[in-house]
């Protein structure tokens, strides 16, 4: 068995809460430039290279890319093999993000949904686990912006509805979202499940590095698929026009029942942030 620290835990989460709403991910930025080159709309290109810019003032000044910094997520594997000593896992997480926000100076946005009195502090985070084999602690955090996520659709499509179905919610989901979270955008889908666990492989969609298809090569070739489709809508980036609607479209499948056929549409802004450290 392997003792880690909840101090430890504490620590890391500070960190990367920072770093995830300061320097945005290489992945994202190779798709952003990437973008550049194929855009044909000339406003939509340097509308792209603003957001190029945005990110260096950002990590120059050691200031948020956006101010929306988000409500915490977390995709949490715990190795069967560790123990967490001090602090609970949870309790750890939480304080992480505390700590984070405070000394980062970030925008602290979570309020109770009926009151809206603000938590002060930006907890609780939403942490979701998976327990493995080995004596590892992987940590993998986004800060999820809600103009995106108000973009966020779910659909129980019947069986009969078919994979044409599945393609056109998406699409229309995209296309009735319009400028509104900010792109270009990535699209995370969840297909399959339950209600709940299609939302939550949809948002584990969007961790994946931008333009990582999914290892299955069926769902991969539909990622693209969907991609030229989204980007043909000519939303553009920021909703100015363009062929850069979406830098990509992740897919995560979830076997479900005979009688139903679950869909999530779950969007990501183009400061599409996330970080993972190992423990």
């Amino acid at each position: 068995m392997r003792v880690i620290k909840s101090d430890e835990i504490i620590k890391k989460v500070k960190e990367i809460c920072i770093s995830a709403n300061i320097n945005l991910g290489n992945d994202v930025l190779n798709a952003i430039n990437e973008g550049i080159k194929k855009e044909e709309s000339s406003l939509g290109k340097n509308v792209l290279k603003v957001l190029i810019d945005n990110t260096k003032i950002a990590r120059e000044k050691n200031i948020p890319l956006c101010q929306d910094t988000g409500m915490a997520v977390f995709f949490v594997k715990l190795g069967q093999q560790v123990i967490i000593e001090g602090d609970t896992i949870e309790e750890a997480i939480n304080e992480g993000v505390r700590q984070g926000y405070e000394e980062g100076y970030l925008r602290k946005s979570v309020v109770d949904p009926i009151s809206r009195i603000n938590t002060k502090d930006n907890t609780p985070a939403i942490i979701h686990y998976e327990v493995t084999k080995g004596d590892e602690l992987v940590i993998e955090f986004a800060p999820k912006g809600f103009g995106s996520e108000n973009m966020s659709k779910l659909k129980m499509l019947k069986p009969s509805d078919g994979i044409d179905g599945v393609k056109k919610f998406i699409i229309d989901a995209v296309s009735d979202a319009g400028p509104n979270p900010c792109p270009p955008i990535v699209v995370g889908v969840g297909i399959g499940g339950t209600v709940d666990k299609c939302a939550q492989i949809s948002k584990k969609a969007l961790f994946r590095d931008v333009g990582n298809h999914n290892k299955d090569e069926n769902i991969a070739e539909l990622e693209i698929e969907l991609l030229k489709k989204i980007n043909d809508l000519g939303i553009g980036p920021q909703g100015l026009g363009g062929n850069t609607t979406a830098l990509a479209v992740h897919i995560e499948t979830f076997p479900t029942h005979i009688a139903g056929l679950p869909v999530v549409v779950n969007i990501n802004c183009h400061a599409s942030r996330h970080k993972k450290v190992i423990i």
